[in-house]
């Protein structure tokens, strides 16, 4: 199912990948083979279809944050932004970064992943996640690590049916230091 076409990140900024015109210069966006029913080709337009995802995981956004956090992913230089389209619409996007830690070292994560909920079960999951791991292999990353919330049990069955293994289960807190960000 996946053939490893991942595109150089020129290629992909002159295809207009990622909202060039937007001026998010440098960003990193690389693109699967898919069954023969989805299309892949540029993402015109990255606000509105990564809204409507982002809501279906529970975290409701604006397409200018959209906009300004893909920005500031391409600046950094270490994530990858994988996207699945069909109809010129994005069904499916995965984040993959790099983080350094005392206790663990190097190590990529799967920030984020999502599928339409109407094009699940037809392997984009699968094949986006294959997508991080081989970005995750090109940056010298042996290992590739994923959080999910411990209510979303069909997810935990889906990384355990591509390899992933528990480690541990936590709790996260946090505390707001601010109205709006810096």
């Amino acid at each position: 199912m996946r053939s490893g076409n991942l595109q150089p990140r020129q290629d992909a900024l002159e295809q207009g990948l990622i909202g060039l015109e937007r001026g998010l210069e440098g960003a990193a966006v690389g693109v699967v083979d898919l069954p023969t029913e989805f299309r892949l080709g540029p993402l015109q337009q990255p606000d509105q279809p990564f809204r409507f995802l982002w809501g279906q995981l529970g975290y409701p956004t604006t397409p200018e944050a959209i906009v300004e956090r893909l920005r500031l992913l391409a600046a950094r230089g270490n994530q990858q932004v994988f996207v699945s389209l069909v109809d010129d619409e994005v069904v499916g996007w995965a984040q993959v970064g790099q983080t350094l830690t005392l206790e663990a070292g190097e190590q990529a994560e799967l920030v984020g992943l999502v599928v339409d909920e109407g094009h699940r079960g037809r392997g984009l999951g699968g094949a986006l996640v294959a997508e991080a791991e081989a970005w995750a292999l090109r940056q010298g990353l042996a290992l590739l690590r994923v959080r999910c919330n411990v209510h979303r049990e069909a997810t935990h069955r889906f990384y355990a049916r591509l390899g992933f293994g528990e480690v541990k289960r936590q709790v996260v807190f946090r505390k707001r230091l601010a109205e709006t960000p810096p």
